[in-house]
Parts: structure tokens; sequence; C-alpha cells
């Protein structure tokens, strides 16, 4: 079975092919596309490209195309798309207006191009299905609720990789295991051994932190919407919201333009004054310019703060984990994170952690109880084996 993962952003698709023909799926293509303005045009010329290379023999040589989709309105899981889940989304583009319309789009161009491939979601929510109730409320009415105003928790594909791949090298093969089944059955019961705790910080353009007990989620950063928890590139992260009425009235501000603003213009954008990306801040940063510093502290505290949170909730920590591009690769950030958690056991190997870019490593000190390690997320693996599994195992 070759299964296509279409990661599609506002302007951009990057993709990957596998193939399950065998023990262990094997990765035949990759490839992307920034600056999209034409999902058609790139959606033909990646399959174009994957014929090419010999990775396809034609279009009716590939079995699915999966995406790793956010948020829907009653909908979460892995699950076949059809009108009702693309329904779904689109109930739901307001809450996520950067992510559920271009996935519409480009899942909508697949399917006229692809009438008779399976097209196949796995959504962001579904790693957090066992969160306990106290972790996922906000104070609000129940009719509030009953909307879906709740913590949801995204980046589910990248974290539900890390906890994997951490419980392997933390020594728990058994929980591993068990994580990888974690989007069917029932509630994972208990597992035999100690605890496994372990943190997952996902730090990209889009950041978030996930702690897990033995490979379950137990919460996630973000809250109702990929808009909030820490400050992301461009969008504001968490905001007191009598903060934002305050400012609407006092700016006479319309929920459109309100929108725009903490979408496009807030987070790391606008602490530090204009830009988004973190290495463009922190060379600023580096020169003495006061709001790129500020950017930078903002992002460490929020970061550190959702560490100690998780850290409280687990009574005490096995793993930390750093992973996606700003996590992977800055050594300064990652130690700017750590300094002067030593007291709960967590230290750097200054040496490791400055030699490792990109590449999984621990780079905790030796003989510490608390293994700081950086890998590298897998995010499309995990959507084309849940993907696979779905439609290998049709309820």
């Amino acid at each position: 079975m070759k299964i296509l993962v279409a990661n599609l952003g506002s302007t951009s698709l990057k993709y990957r092919l596998f193939d399950f023909s065998g023990e262990n799926p094997e990765l035949l293509r990759r490839g992307g596309y920034e600056r999209v303005t034409d999902y058609s045009a790139v959606i033909d010329d990646c399959l174009k490209d994957l014929r090419e290379a010999g990775a396809l023999r034609s279009d009716s040589d590939l079995d699915a195309v999966a995406f790793k989709t956010i948020m829907a309105k009653g909908v979460s899981g892995c699950v076949r798309i059809d009108e009702t889940v693309l329904g779904a989304m689109e109930a739901w583009s307001r809450i996520a207006p950067a992510h559920n319309p271009p996935y519409v789009e480009g899942i909508r161009v697949f399917s006229r191009k692809m009438p008779k491939t399976p097209l196949v979601a796995l959504f962001e929510t579904a790693f957090y299905q066992w969160v306990p109730e106290a972790e996922a409320r906000y104070a609000v009415p129940d009719d509030w609720y009953r909307l879906g105003v709740r913590r949801w928790g995204f980046h589910g594909a990248s974290h539900k990789f890390i906890a994997e791949r951490s419980a392997e090298l933390l020594g728990r093969p058994d929980v591993a295991e068990r994580t990888r089944t974690l989007y069917s059955g029932d509630k994972p019961g208990p597992v035999d051994g100690p605890t496994l705790r372990v943190i997952s910080c996902h730090l990209g353009g889009s950041s978030s932190v996930t702690g897990l007990r033995n490979g379950v989620a137990i919460g996630n950063s973000f809250g109702t919407s990929p808009q909030s928890g820490l400050p992301q590139n461009n969008r504001s992260g968490d905001l007191d919201p009598f903060a934002l009425l305050h400012v609407m009235r006092e700016k006479k501000l319309s929920v459109e333009e309100t929108e725009r603003v903490l979408s496009t213009e807030s987070g790391l954008k606008a602490l530090s004054g204009g830009d988004n990306d973190l290495r463009d801040i922190k060379t600023r940063a580096d020169t003495g310019d006061a709001p790129a510093q500020t950017a930078i502290d903002v992002l460490v505290a929020q970061i550190r703060h959702w560490i100690g949170a998780f850290y409280l909730n687990l009574n005490g920590l096995d793993g930390l984990v750093f992973t996606a591009g700003i996590g992977e690769n800055n050594p300064w950030l990652r130690r700017r994170i750590c300094t002067g958690l030593d007291e709960l056991g967590i230290v750097l190997d200054p040496s490791a952690n400055e030699a490792n870019l990109a590449a999984e490593g621990v780079v905790s000190a030796p003989e510490t109880p608390v293994s700081i390690m950086i890998i590298p997320t897998n995010e499309e693996l995990v959507v084309a084996r849940e993907a696979h599994r779905l439609l290998a195992n049709p309820a």
C-alpha cells in the first residue's frame, strides 16, 4: 500500500510518499512547494514528480492520500474524508483560519483529480482525547463548552511521534509500542514498571508544549484554537479575553479587524517590532535591539511556564525533548530554557548542546536525573501509519 501524505499550508504544500508493502513503512519520495497560489498546478506537479522518480507507475498506483488536518466540529481521530467531514472542517474555519481553509481547498482539489483514491484525515486533536477533563475545561457556561470552547490541543502527530521515540530512547519499549496504537481502541490502561514522565517541546513557527505520562498526553499549551498557547510567529498566543474586549472598544475594532491583528500581526512579530523569524530576531537581539530581546524573553518565559506546569502535574520528569525547527537548531534557545533548572534535575551538557544541530541525541549532563533530548519529529510518518491502519482494518 502506497500512501501520500500532503501537508498543506496557506501558501505551501509539502509531501512524502510511503510504501507499506514491507515489514516497516519505507519513505519513497519527499518534496514541497512554497509560495503556492494554485493548488491544482502544484498537485499536478507533485504527482508528475512521483511518476518521473519511479515512485508511482501512474496516479492509480496511489492507494490513499492522507492529511494532517487540524480540527473539525464534532469530528476527531483518523477518518475517511467525505463531504460531511469537509463540512465539519468548514464549520470551524473561523477558529482555525490559518489552517482549515487551505486544507479544505487542497483536499477538494485532490478529490477532483483523484475521485477513486481514498482520502484520509488525521486530526491534530486526536492525541488529546484522554486528557483529564480538569485540564481541558475553561470556567465558562456549559453551553459555551458544547460550542467547543475548551482546550483541544494541537501538534498531535508531532507529540505522538515524540512520545514513541522518547520512550524508546529512555529504555521503555513497552510504552513506545502502546503509544503507537493510541488513536484506536479504549483508553490505555496502566503499564508495568515505573511511570514514564516526558515533556515534549515542539518549537517552530508554531509552537506548543505537551506533558506525557506513559506516552499519553495529559495536556497541551494550546487552547481552543491554534492561535493560542505560546507566542506564535505572528499569532498572539494566550490573551486575557477582557483585554481583547477593552482594545476592541477603545480602538473601535470590528471582529474581522481584530481577528486579522491577532492572527497576522501579533506574536513574535508584534513583540519584536516586525520580524517573525526567530533567526532574524536573534540577530537583532545580539546587536542590542531591545524589542527583539523582549520577543525572545517572552517566548522563553512562556515555554518555561508550561514546562513547570507539566513538571508539577507529572510529579517529576524523566525526559525533556526539543523538536521542530527552532527547538532542534538553536542551542542558545535550549540553554536559555534550561538555565537555572538544576534543582529540578534539568542540566544541559554545554558541549553536547552546542554540537547537536537537528540530529537526534542526548544533550543533558552525565548522571543527571532528567534526560534532555533532541528528537527530530516525523509527523508525516504518524499520519501515514494511522491512514494505513484505518484502510487495512476498516470498521
